[in-house]
């Protein structure tokens, strides 16, 4: 995972992560903020037709500034709405650097420690079956070595508009021996929880863990996730526009995600669109090969690991927050050393949620990418000139120009910092 740019979850019978192919969709030019150039218009829109990408936002932070943000092609194809850096989308699993943080304010409070047995702070208690003694715990969680593996139920659970199921209901559900969706062979690894090097396949990143830690801070808090996500991130940030649930936002500015039907795809036989994944009553109709097929404002119960909707801008105001030790525009959301405890390698010789990577000239970087249907994300940031960069798209598969792209906006950001 830390070197890949893109998370994708497991799909299960809903997969529809599929090959890229078909037609070029030309890319419209919408707006931007900040200095641009007509040269870095055209590498990025040149990417973008590389890749068949139908809509692109990014930014670049350095320091407290917002440097620059721009957005191409589109976010809604069939409404011709051009895509901007104040276009809401899903981001993926760049949403648990915000679970993650909502821990760490726990724990700066004193209300946990990143060791404790995280059963302690529930009604029933989390174990791996295979070591009913051994304890599973909050620093285990955040560097997904706590041996809870992503099950079937997991890629089960998506569909369309707002989860039906409470948060808390589902890992319950999931994790309690006697669950509705308790399995003991499919929900945990065979691995020891703190193991540091397990084996590589099955994953050892763990979605579900990123659920149970937003119960966690519900059950430390007294207080649903999302409010407090939107009470001790996002309003002190200024994210006003951001949000956990279709709900809480303006769906009329949300990017549609699309995924483009690559020229040998066939519906299998017996099948209907609804086991690939949840979509519209007409979306069937979409399925041709070369078109992007748009997938459904969807959800899952597990919300906590990939669900935030904001834009690249409002977003940048919570990496520029990290960027400069956890203040944000007079808004501390972590303390300094809150910030260095996570962006290190301290934790099973990992950080605590936040990966590393590094640039093809060798820089490391701190950050998290997101991938999930119709949409892919990055976030990231160099900690020796404070530039970061964050890039959206309403497209679950950026091929080679993805990377490019990346490459070109620290490049982009270097040169501004001086």
């Amino acid at each position: 995972m830390d070197q890949i740019m893109y998370d994708r979850p497991q799909l299960s019978r809903r997969d529809f992560m599929l090959t890229i192919g078909g037609a070029v969709l030309g890319a419209a030019i919408g707006c931007r903020s900040g200095p641009g150039t007509s040269d870095l218009d055209a590498f990025i829109t040149g990417m973008l037709e590389l890749d068949r990408a139908p809509g692109f936002a990014g930014a670049v932070v350095v320091g407290t500034r917002l440097q620059w943000s721009a957005g191409y092609g589109w976010a809604d194809i069939g409404r011709e709405i051009a895509m901007s850096p104040d276009t809401l989308q899903n981001i993926g699993s760049v949403s648990k650097t915000v679970t993650a943080t909502a821990v760490m304010q726990l724990w700066e409070a004193e209300q946990l420690q990143l060791d404790d047995d995280v059963g302690l702070y529930l009604p029933y208690s989390v174990r791996n079956p295979r070591y009913a003694d051994v304890p599973i715990t909050f620093r285990q969680l955040l560097t997904h070595r706590s041996s809870i593996k992503d099950g079937p139920a997991y890629g089960e659970s998506y569909a369309c508009g707002d989860p039906l199921m409470t948060l808390g209901e589902w890992i319950e559900e999931y994790l309690k021996p006697g669950g509705v969706y308790y399995d003991p062979d499919e929900n945990f690894h065979s691995w020891e929880p703190g193991t540091v090097d397990p084996p590589s396949s099955p994953r050892a990143y763990s979605n579900v863990a990123f659920g149970l830690l937003g119960v966690l801070v519900e059950h430390v808090s007294d207080r649903p996730f999302n409010e407090y996500c939107r009470e001790r991130i996002f309003a002190p940030l200024g994210m006003s526009d951001s949000g956990w649930f279709l709900a809480e936002i303006d769906t009329g500015r949300h990017a549609v995600p699309y995924t483009l039907i690559p020229e040998s795809f066939e519906i299998p036989e017996g099948e209907t669109i609804e086991s690939f994944l949840p979509a519209d009553d007409a979306a069937e109709a979409s399925l041709k090969p070369g078109s992007y097929f748009p997938h459904c404002l969807y959800s899952f119960f597990n919300y906590p690991d990939g669900l935030v909707r904001t834009s690249v801008n409002e977003l940048s105001r919570f990496l520029r927050a990290y960027v400069n030790g956890g203040v944000f525009d007079g808004a501390q959301i972590l303390k300094p050393a809150t910030t260095r405890l996570m962006l290190s390698n301290d934790h099973y010789g990992r950080g605590l949620c936040w990966f590393t990577r590094r640039l093809s000239n060798g820089d490391l970087l701190w950050g998290h990418g997101g991938g999930d249907p119709g949409i892919s994300t990055y976030m990231g940031f160099r900690q020796r000139d404070n530039v970061g960069v964050i890039m959206f798209y309403n497209f679950n598969d950026p091929g080679d120009g993805g990377e490019e792209i990346l490459e070109r906006l620290f490049a982009e950001g270097e040169q501004a910092a001086g």
